[in-house]
């Protein structure tokens, strides 16, 4: 069973329903709802009203909250978020065919605020400190046989070099694509996990950037919203 948020004076029941979902949301998904969610599964059809109960929640210490980025509240001393990394999503990244798509860094979905998930350290690779994490969202199917789908969130860890066999963000002229890295002979060969598609072969000639490696994947039931 859940265990739910204690409820402080002066709190109404929709404050407590706000709590508890939010410490159930963020429980389940690793990363904090949306405005719209909050409102969505509390039974409150104005974005403005919920700011108002979050306003009313950080001023009594129960919440913290982000307004530089849309999943921005989380509880505050809370075991729920005790210890937790909060990795910026940075743009998309084609698992496919080779895709021109915005530079790791660019805000894609938002030209005004990066999002972010939120990420239980006890999760990551003991080496991972999170300072040098960063997270890219997934279109396409070429990488379903490693578990990654469409929409998932892939976290990575910055790095300029590869090994063999290491799962990859690889810029190609201006192109970025997901895939298994391997340099050969004649080459690059960047190799799906999609028996359906075929490898990307890049020759020697052309230069090939690695951005980072795949440390974990983050499945997500719905996407971030707009």
């Amino acid at each position: 069973m859940m265990m739910m948020v204690r409820k402080s004076k002066g709190l109404g029941e929709r404050h407590q329903r706000i709590l508890d979902f939010l410490q159930e949301y963020q429980k389940e998904n690793k990363y904090p709802p949306s405005i719209r969610e909050i409102g969505e599964k509390t039974g409150i059809s104005s974005t403005s009203v919920v700011n108002y109960y979050l306003d009313q929640l950080e001023k009594q210490g129960l919440i913290e909250r982000d307004r530089k980025i849309s999943r921005g509240v989380r509880l505050a001393n809370t075991s729920a978020l005790a210890d937790t990394v909060r990795v910026p999503v940075l743009g998309p990244i084609a698992a496919g065919p080779l895709m021109l798509v915005p530079e790791p860094g660019v805000d894609y979905m938002n030209d005004k605020e990066y999002k972010a998930v939120e990420i239980a350290r006890s999760l990551l690779p003991t080496r991972e400190k999170g300072s040098d994490l960063y997270a890219l969202e997934v279109k396409g199917d070429s990488m379903i046989d490693a578990m990654i789908n469409d929409g998932d969130i892939v976290v990575m860890k910055k790095a300029v070099e590869a090994r063999n066999g290491e799962m990859v963000a690889v810029r190609v002229d201006d192109e970025y694509t997901l895939k298994y890295f391997f340099k050969e002979k004649e080459g690059y060969r960047l190799q799906p996990a999609n028996p359906t598609m075929k490898p990307i072969y890049v020759p020697k000639s052309k230069p090939v950037e690695i951005n980072g490696k795949v440390v974990m994947v983050i499945r997500r039931m719905n996407g971030l919203p707009s």
